[in-house]
């Protein structure tokens, strides 16, 4: 992986920088590869820059450079990257980084689900199989059934953002209404992507290395992801429960309606 590196191949640069900064600890290395692919406009180089940005890591002072890193997951955002698009969306809602647009960051959100059905049924497998819903088994994706209910998504996301904007608050800029909506609010559900490399062998250099979480370095909690923390309570925790913990609101979302909403228990 090192020699394709070396000969500029952009995902060895960023799966090896991944696996410096987050297995081996050489930040100062595995920042410069991932950078290496960045700078080619690399979008998951982008975002994984983006949330070491976000969260500080690495950094010996913790100082975590928030405009930076909304920057970076823009420009991932603009060549596509699901959760770039979904983390925008959650800074816009937060003014994390970035000044507050609740409405803005909704469209984000929209967009981002919009993108993962539409990755969906560009998979191998059939689409009606992947999204749990309505359609038949032998369906591809191109049926009037999947069609409407694609569109019903589309049209009712939509329709929600503009009652949010009627109703918006003109002294806050805070909107009343539903958040934004997601696929399994019609019923369906669409499966996870597949995790990058990268991340495929963090979760399995850390399963096997036990030994690293010891010191009290928690991994993100979305079982996918892989990262570990560079110290002691870098990433944020469910706020319901704070029995878990995630590098970034993306890994947050994507947890919540795979694995998370059916074990958070509120803590009063």
């Amino acid at each position: 992986m090192k020699n394709c590196a070396d000969a500029g191949n952009l995902e060895a640069c960023y799966t090896l920088g991944m696996i410096q900064f987050y297995c081996f600890k050489n930040r100062v290395s595995g920042v410069a590869l991932m950078a290496k692919a960045a700078i080619a406009s690399h979008p998951v180089a982008l975002y994984s820059l983006a949330v070491i940005l976000f969260n500080g890591s690495g950094d010996p002072k913790r100082d975590k450079n928030l405009k930076a890193g909304v920057f970076l997951c823009a420009k991932a955002a603009a060549v596509g990257h699901i959760d770039a698009i979904r983390e925008l969306g959650h800074c816009l809602q937060d003014g994390y980084g970035i000044k507050k647009n609740v409405i803005e960051g909704r469209r984000f959100l929209v967009e981002a689900n919009a993108r993962e059905a539409e990755a969906a049924a560009k998979e191998s497998s059939p689409f009606a199989s992947s999204l749990s819903g309505p359609g038949s088994s032998r369906c591809n994706g191109n049926c009037p059934s999947c069609h409407l209910q694609y569109q019903s998504y589309i049209t009712k996301s939509d329709d929600t953002l503009k009652s949010s904007q009627r109703n918006q608050h003109s002294e806050n800029g805070i909107s009343e209404g539903d958040d934004g909506l997601l696929l399994s609010d019609f019923g369906c559900n669409v499966p996870p992507a597949k995790p990058h490399l990268a991340n495929v062998f963090l979760v399995d250099w850390f399963s096997i290395h036990i030994h690293c979480q010891e010191s009290g370095f928690g991994l993100c909690s979305y079982p996918m992801c892989g990262r570990l923390e560079t110290r002691r309570h870098e990433f944020r925790r469910c706020s319901a429960c704070s029995s878990v913990s995630y590098c970034s609101r993306a890994c947050q979302a994507l947890d919540w309606k795979t694995w998370h909403r059916q074990k958070c228990t509120r803590r009063w």
